[in-house]
């Protein structure tokens, strides 16, 4: 899907000869292109089978969680009630150097997953673990720094700098347009149809001698 989007994105700076908008589409083709880099590489097909064929019940994705740090780890806690009582060979993680999937097999008939790509910085593969604590998985990113991490992901960071250069700029049109890349680069695809769609009407305008919406 990811590839989808970025085949998609880079059909329409080929046909785009405003700047503003280029400059909108380059920042989701770079975001799209730093996603695809930082995914883990995929199983082999036999391995991936083999993973389906053992999992009963039906796959919950995680999306809570909480996370803190110390100089060496990132730690992240998810709880799951009675995850305690599985065996251990139930609940497995696997570590790239920027990503990590969590993999809970059949927890009371269901399998719980969560992953996460585009971590901020590298961890180390071999130094990262998981603990499994009463109704809790403890999952630990060890640092290749030891250095203070602002957020989790890198695409979290880039959110937070274009959100505050959105609202922190002395010039209104500069600010509006940092608020419309903001938009296109965390939109839907909805939301990119629409920005696209009023690129195109402003065009129109300008050919027929109106005033076109500046984007």
């Amino acid at each position: 899907q990811l590839q989808k989007d970025l085949e998609e994105i880079k059909e329409l700076l080929l046909k785009t000869t405003r700047k503003r908008l280029r400059d909108v589409l380059m920042t989701e083709k770079y975001r799209i292109e730093l996603e695809i880099k930082n995914q883990p590489p995929p199983k082999p097909k036999d391995v991936a089978e083999e993973e389906k064929s053992t999992l009963g019940g039906y796959t919950v994705k995680i999306n809570n969680y909480g996370w803190d740090q110390s100089d060496k780890f990132i730690k992240l806690y998810i709880s799951l009630k009675e995850v305690h009582k599985l065996p251990a060979d139930n609940v497995q993680v696997n570590f790239t150097e920027r990503s990590f999937d969590l993999l809970v097999k059949n927890l009371n008939g269901k399998n719980y997953t969560m992953t996460f790509n585009n971590l901020l910085k590298p961890i180390s593969v071999e130094g990262s673990s998981r603990k499994i604590k009463t109704d809790m998985v403890l999952v630990m990113c060890r640092k290749k720094q030891e250095e203070k991490w602002d957020c989790l992901t890198q695409v979290e960071k880039e959110s937070k700098e274009k959100e505050k250069a959105a609202y922190d700029t002395s010039d209104p049109s500069e600010g509006l347009m940092n608020l419309l890349k903001k938009m296109y680069a965390e939109g839907d695809d909805e939301m990119k149809r629409t920005i696209n769609k009023a690129w195109v009407e402003s065009r129109e305008k300008q050919s027929k001698g109106d005033t076109p919406m500046d984007i």
